[in-house]
């Protein structure tokens, strides 16, 4: 039976500064992105990206902005993995140098592109910075080599 699994990420943004919150991964999907994890069982989809975001980052969010989601599928075994993104500039409290997943630190705009990220999260910025897709897809399988000469190696689709 094919796998569902429900995660979440949050783009934290200073006002003042334009800075933003990232995550150097050390467990899995190692590199740079912006924080977040996987919805409980019984959990919403907002619930678990302010929790994922206080155990991650120290710091509580509100007024969390729906700006899409990520939608990989899985083409050989029909696995599904959605990842919703968030962004908010509302938080409170200290921010933490680093948990068991990997240090969290600000980063300017141009500092981040010119990051190590995490495998395909920089095809997951347009969705955070502009404001004109809501979704994103790909059609995918392990045994699949992904073409890195290209500006969209995974190949995926934007709305």
């Amino acid at each position: 039976m094919p796998e569902l699994e429900i995660t979440n990420m949050v783009m934290i943004q200073d006002v003042i500064t334009g800075k933003v919150i990232v995550q150097k991964r050390v467990k899995s999907w190692c590199g740079i992105s912006f924080p977040g994890g996987h919805a409980e069982p019984g959990e919403t989809i907002y619930d678990s990206a302010v929790r994922e975001i206080k155990e991650e980052t120290g710091l509580t969010i509100k007024n969390l902005k729906a700006c899409g989601f990520m939608y990989w599928f899985n083409n050989k075994t029909e696995d599904k993995y959605f990842t919703y993104f968030y962004k908010t500039t509302e938080y409170a409290g200290n921010l933490i140098d680093a948990t068991e997943e990997g240090a969290v630190f600000w980063v300017s705009l141009d500092e981040l592109n010119n990051m190590q990220l995490a495998p395909g999260f920089r095809e997951y910025l347009p969705v955070f910075f502009a404001d004109k897709y809501t979704e994103a897809y790909c059609s995918w399988n392990d045994d699949q080599e992904m073409d890195e000469t290209k500006s969209n190696p995974w190949g995926i689709i934007y709305r």
